[in-house]
């Protein structure tokens, strides 16, 4: 519809400050054509619109303009309900924030749309706290100090003191630039640099912050999702990692891969099992892995795994054989 066109227009030129009319176009799926038109008809109604030529031209609105633009249809009422629901802002400590914003959102309805739009976000479940099997999928926590620190630093590009405890090490105190904030399966990261090299921070294992008055030293433009993408590699191919060869039926091929870090190959054998060379954190991760598919799948190499888990079996045959 127009009206909604028009209303997205306003909100890009609010946000953006400057566009021209081709990115205009290109984020409204419309023609350049269409986009002059609609700009005529925002300023024929008042709101003020205006042209800035040349190179770095565009269209902008007069500074301090404001308008209340909460005219919400029901479906996009019901993707805010629906994305409220979700339990990834309690990672980055925002679940209050966000219960509130969504009773906001519910009572900007028009009545006619309230209940509709109520109604249908109660037949969405999104990321329930246990699994079909009963088994309890725990978030984990993060204190409101700690996520208001780590959250005010990343807005406004300073520094962040962090007392940290890696794994097996003890906690002592970082200075870190950072960049932006993941949330995976209810986990939160901080991505951030530290003397210049990458660094990701597990929200759950900072246990107090300050956010510093210095700038951080970070580009003024990031994509997160390759950033993210480039860190997972790397993790992946670092530290104490092995690469199994296995057999694995392929009814339990999805287990395999939940467990394993990477699938580097994959075929099928002439009796329909699969042939998958996988990689794993560690010794330790791909035994226990192995040991989880039972007879469904077995470890064709290195031959310290499958001598690993043969002793594992003699001991539970021996454990459990028939008492004299």
């Amino acid at each position: 519809m127009r009206a909604d066109r028009l209303v997205s227009l306003v909100l890009l030129l609010r946000q953006h400050g400057r566009l021209s009319a081709t990115a205009l176009a290109r984020e409204l799926e419309v023609s350049t054509r269409t986009v002059l038109r609609d700009i005529e008809a925002l300023s024929a109604a008042g709101v003020p619109v205006y042209a800035e030529r040349g190179r770095h031209g565009g269209f902008a609105l007069l500074p301090g303009f404001r308008t209340e633009l909460t005219g919400l249809n029901p479906d996009e009422a019901l993707a805010l309900l629906v994305a409220g629901s979700r339990r990834g802002a309690q990672a980055f400590g925002l679940g209050s924030a966000l219960a509130s914003a969504m009773l906001k959102v519910v009572d900007a309805l028009p009545e006619s749309y309230r209940d509709t739009a109520a109604g249908a976000a109660e037949r969405l479940l999104i990321d329930p706290e246990t699994d079909l099997l009963s088994r309890r999928l725990v978030a984990e926590e993060v204190p409101d100090t700690v996520a208001a620190e780590v959250l005010r630093a990343v807005f406004a590009g300073h520094k962040l003191r962090i007392h940290y405890a890696a794994a097996d090490q003890a906690p002592k105190w970082r200075t870190v630039d950072p960049i932006g904030l993941v949330t995976i399966r209810d986990r939160g990261y901080l991505l951030a640099t530290r003397s210049g090299a990458d660094r990701t921070y597990r929200l759950s294992r900072v246990l107090a912050a300050q956010e510093l008055a210095e700038p951080a030293q970070r580009p003024d433009r990031v994509d997160l999702d390759r950033a993210w993408q480039e860190r997972s590699t790397r993790f992946r191919t670092g530290g104490d990692q092995v690469t199994v060869l296995v057999r694995v039926d392929p009814a339990r091929r999805e287990d395999l891969v939940g467990t394993a870090l990477a699938v580097l190959a994959e075929e099928a054998d002439s009796d329909g099992r699969l042939r998958m060379e996988v990689t794993f954190q560690d010794p330790r991760h791909a035994e226990w892995a192995l040991w989880q598919l039972t007879t469904n799948a077995e470890a064709l190499a290195p031959q310290w795994l499958r001598d690993s888990l043969r002793d594992r079996a003699a001991a539970i045959a021996t454990r459990y054989g028939v008492s004299s």
